[in-house]
């Protein structure tokens, strides 16, 4: 019996001791600003997410109390009261604010009241109640939510905004499309731009040109139809007045401070005029508006450069076909012709692509008027 006795006070004394540590604790947190503290009432007009009774209450980031309760108002679901309990010397005032602050993505949510003027009228209690503060609208709006907020509007401009925006990014690419056509007469806006304002001007670029050849073969049999040479078309790349050249590694660049007389359509389509002329066929032109013909002649330019290698050669090549006023096809073929370089130099480059153009031209005039013969 002795035994269970000391067994049993043991264990009375053990529960003292424990008691002991959680009240001494309690009045460190508490004891110190017993019977110091104001309550206050506060009033959201939105959520309070995660604010709840315990959590901390801080002015200008100071922990000042804590918040004793929270209620809901009845007659209006939207609205949220909370008493938060305060040291009594907190200088709270009318313009004092309120916001709801959480520290980080995971920090627990706290009151956080931000102090106003000096000379602001204290906070008076009514109906023997505590002070009431405002809070801002959106004290209680998280993070996460003023982000789905922000989410939701530019969803909404977005959707209303559709169409014109489809139009403006086709409208942009219209424009960059017609920057890419015209580069070469943008920079020479641009330098004349330059020549105007006064800066130094560029040295004139060497201009080389593509002669129509004029040595044909007699013509067995003339016709008696009209050919229309279309503009031919051409990359971006070749749609160019640049003397282009392909290096070893298969890349395409262009000689400095040298260019064609025209753009590469442009200069196909008036040479090849002229090589009908030459060849004594004049039923021939260009596409004029309100000229009638029975057969064009489309030409798809496919190759002008200066092949660079130990053995440098020029290279033009051209697809062409023959459509008659019915829009059917009828012939087609592939021209090519090389020509060795003496060089790899702009002159030696433009020299040796002019003859290979008039090799291949010639071959075109003869072809073209064989077909149409048939």
């Amino acid at each position: 019996m002795e035994t269970r006795a000391r067994f049993v006070l043991l264990g009375f004394f053990i529960l003292a001791v424990i008691l002991g540590g959680f009240g001494f604790v309690y009045w460190l947190n508490n004891a110190a600003t017993l019977g110091q503290q104001s309550s206050y009432r506060v009033r959201f007009q939105d959520t309070v997410s995660g604010l709840r009774a315990g959590s901390a209450v801080l002015f200008n980031g100071i922990r000042v109390g804590e918040v004793k309760s929270l209620q809901l108002n009845p007659s209006n679901p939207r609205e949220v009261t909370a008493v938060i309990s305060v040291e009594r010397n907190t200088p709270i005032r009318t313009d004092t604010r309120v916001e709801i602050y959480t520290q980080g993505l995971m920090g627990a949510p706290t009151v956080s009241l931000i102090g106003g003027n000096s000379t602001a009228p204290a906070l008076s209690s009514t109906a023997n109640e505590p002070p009431l503060l405002l809070a801002d609208p959106a004290a209680g709006q998280d993070m996460v939510q003023a982000a789905r907020g922000t989410l939701r509007q530019i969803d909404s401009v977005l959707t209303e905004n559709a169409e014109p925006l489809r139009e403006t990014i086709a409208n942009l690419k219209s424009f960059t499309d017609a920057l890419a056509r015209n580069s070469d007469r943008i920079d020479s806006i641009a330098q004349g731009l330059e020549r105007m304002v006064g800066s130094p001007a560029k040295a004139s670029p060497t201009i080389y040109d593509l002669p129509a050849p004029t040595e044909f073969p007699p013509i067995e049999k003339v016709p008696s139809v009209q050919i229309i040479v279309m503009e031919p078309t051409a990359i971006l790349l070749l749609d160019t007045q640049k003397v282009l050249m392909r290096t070893e590694k298969g890349n395409d660049e262009s000689f400095q401070d040298s260019q064609w007389s025209d753009s590469l359509p442009k200069l196909f389509q008036a040479r090849i005029v002229q090589g009908f002329e030459n060849a004594k066929y004049g039923r021939v032109d260009r596409d004029i508006e309100g000229l009638g013909s029975r057969y064009k002649l489309l030409v798809d330019i496919r190759s002008v450069r200066l092949l660079v290698s130990p053995e440098p050669i020029a290279e033009v090549e051209f697809g062409g076909k023959i459509v008659d006023d019915e829009g059917k096809i009828v012939a087609t073929r592939i021209f090519q012709a090389r020509q060795p370089a003496d060089a790899i130099t702009a002159s030696a480059a433009a020299k040796s692509i002019a003859a290979a153009f008039s090799k291949a031209v010639t071959e075109l005039v003869n072809w073209t008027i064989k077909s149409v013969s048939a």
